[in-house]
């Protein structure tokens, strides 16, 4: 990629509001996996394939990202786009401009979804093709909750963005993974001050009046991390696939945490600064940072969030436990005990 001018930008500003009240407490693109943060591990991707720079857009709890990430990832200087109000997408270019003039190509990805990107795959079949716009589908993931997914021909065009109306049986769908490249040339479509999006306001209209937006497809796994329930799924498959060794089957278990005698962990990721106490089990569960589990307790399916302190001989199931904050009004769904607010871990959905 040397002879190539490759700038990017990743997507942080979002809410998350399908992932409280756990982003009370961290932003999405910081929240953990196996001891990094989602963001860290994209950018130090970036930082591999060669990129001069990349920006980083801000909006919810935006000075913590920025004091996380610093001023640059592995030499790659990190450029920071604060949001007054949500720009979108393809609205967050817009003040970039400036940022994204001197690339030959851009690319854009989700800061909240875990993937070992295909990244140097894709710029290379983009710069081959025809296309202005190349998308990362995957052939894994279910397009069902994702609204029937991207539509792509034989030559791996999108020729649709909406689901399967109309879909001839040649005809695949696929999920976009939220990382795409483009030619500097769109960007001149943007309404600077607008929010707008990708797919509704840039490729739909492209598609319409004949332009080509390819598709790389990849079976690698991908995470869309936007539920607490996916955020726990993610994780699990994300260091059970690799198997590292841990304490208990497909287990890790950060070299930052304390675990006392007779401590059974099954699947199941403890992160830094937590302690476990004697005769208590954890199953299929996340531990956050800061998070205590008193003797005798029993975990299952559940993620206890940043410095909960579990009691002694409790018992949680498919439940997201964070502390109480005065910041907030528990919903009507959770329970309150004991300062913990107890979350149930809803299923997978896409809004």
């Amino acid at each position: 990629m040397k002879e190539l001018r490759l700038r990017a930008v990743v997507l942080a500003a979002g809410h998350g509001l399908r992932l409280r009240p756990l982003t009370e407490f961290a932003p999405k693109p910081l929240l953990p996996v196996q001891g990094e943060s989602i963001a860290h591990r994209t950018l130090r991707q970036l930082a591999r394939l060669g990129c001069e720079a990349t920006a980083v857009n801000l909006c919810h709890m935006g000075d913590s990202i920025r004091e996380h990430l610093g001023d640059s990832i592995d030499g790659m200087p990190l450029t920071y786009s604060p949001e007054e109000q949500l720009l979108g997408t393809l609205g967050a270019l817009g003040p970039l401009e400036e940022f994204l003039r001197p690339a030959d190509l851009v690319l854009v990805i989700n800061g909240d979804s875990l993937c070992q990107w295909p990244l140097k795959r894709l710029v290379k079949k983009h710069r081959k093709s025809e296309a202005q716009a190349t998308m990362l589908v995957s052939r894994r993931a279910d397009p069902g909750p994702f609204g029937g997914g991207v539509r792509l021909d034989e030559n791996n065009r999108v020729i649709a963005f909406r689901g399967p109306a109309g879909a001839l049986e040649k005809d695949r769908h696929r999920v976009f993974m939220g990382a795409h490249v483009l030619s500097p040339n769109l960007l001149g479509e943007i309404k600077k001050g607008q929010p707008s999006d990708f797919v509704g306001d840039l490729y739909e209209p492209l598609v319409s009046r004949g332009g080509i937006v390819g598709a790389v497809e990849t079976n690698r796994p991908w995470h869309d991390l936007g539920t607490p329930q996916r955020y726990l799924e993610g994780v699990r498959d994300w260091v059970g696939r690799r198997l590292l060794p841990g304490v208990g089957s497909q287990s890790w278990v950060s070299e930052g945490a304390h675990l006392t005698t007779d401590v059974k962990i099954r699947r199941s990721v403890v992160e830094r600064d937590c302690r476990i106490h004697a005769g208590s089990h954890l199953r299929d569960s996340l531990l956050l940072p800061g998070a205590r589990v008193g003797e005798r307790c029993h975990v299952a399916g559940s993620i206890l969030g940043f410095g909960v302190v579990l009691p002694p001989g409790t018992s949680v199931e498919a439940r997201l436990v964070t502390t109480v904050r005065a910041s907030s009004s528990p919903r009507a769904e959770d329970s309150v005990v004991g300062g913990l607010v107890y979350s149930p871990l809803a299923p997978s959905s896409v809004e």
